[in-house]
C-alpha cells in the first residue's frame, strides 16, 4: 500500500498483519480521491475505523489541514503512527485510541469536520449506530461530507430515517462508497 498523490506521493505505508483490518486498495483509493479532489484541500478530515491510516494520510498528502484518526486496535495504531512518521504528517494528525462510538462523544475539534470517512468492519451493521451518534454530536453539520465504505450489498435505505440524504454511490466489484450529508431541515423549522 502506498500514498497515491500529493506531497507524500509514492511513499509506502505499513499495514497491520492478519485479517482484522482491510486496507482500501490503491485503485479504489485513487477513485475515491479523484471524486474528492475538489473538496479535500484545507479541510479537517475524520478517519473512523482508521486501520493503517491510509485514507486519512492520503487526505493529508492532498492538502487536508488536519486529520483525526480513530482506531481501537493496538497493531493498527502502531501502523498509523509509523505511517505518519514516514510521511511527515505527525503534526497535522491526532490519533485517538478508542472504540469509534465512544470516541464520537468525546471528540472536541476546533471546528466541525469537513469530511468524515468510515470503513467499519463488514457485516457488523455498524453504519447505523455510527451515523446515529454522529447526528447527535456537534462535530458535523449540514456541510460535512460523510463517506462510508461498505460491502456492495449493504442497504442504506435507512439513511433518510436517520436524517441523511445519499448524494452519490460509487460501486466497485465487492464494495461501494456511499456519500451522505445531513438533510437540511432549516426550511421546515421556519
Amino acid at each position: 500500500m502506498r500514498v497515491i498523490a500529493g506531497s507524500a506521493r509514492r511513499l509506502n505505508l505499513v499495514t497491520p498483519k492478519g485479517l482484522e483490518t482491510r486496507p482500501t486498495g490503491d485503485k479504489i483509493k485513487e477513485t475515491l480521491f479523484n471524486i474528492l479532489a475538489p473538496y479535500v484541500y484545507d479541510v479537517d478530515f475524520l478517519d473512523l475505523f482508521a486501520g493503517s491510516g491510509g485514507i486519512g494520510i492520503e487526505a493529508l498528502s492532498r492538502g487536508a489541514r488536519s486529520c483525526t484518526f480513530v482506531e481501537k486496535s493496538k497493531d493498527a495504531l502502531d501502523c498509523i503512527r509509523k505511517n505518519l512518521t514516514t510521511t511527515g504528517f505527525t503534526q497535522k494528525a491526532t490519533v485517538v485510541n478508542s472504540d469509534v462510538c465512544a470516541a464520537l462523544y468525546n471528540l472536541r475539534p476546533k471546528n466541525t469536520y469537513d469530511i468524515v470517512f468510515m470503513d467499519p468492519p463488514y457485516g457488523n451493521d455498524l453504519e447505523k449506530p455510527v451515523l446515529s451518534i454522529l447526528k447527535k454530536t456537534d462535530i458535523i453539520d449540514k456541510d460535512t461530507l460523510i463517506i462510508v465504505e461498505a460491502q456492495s450489498d449493504t442497504d442504506f435505505s435507512f439513511a433518510a430515517s436517520y436524517g441523511y440524504s445519499v448524494e452519490r454511490v460509487k460501486d466497485y466489484k465487492n464494495s461501494k462508497h456511499v456519500f451522505l450529508r445531513l438533510e437540511d431541515n432549516s426550511a421546515e423549522e421556519d
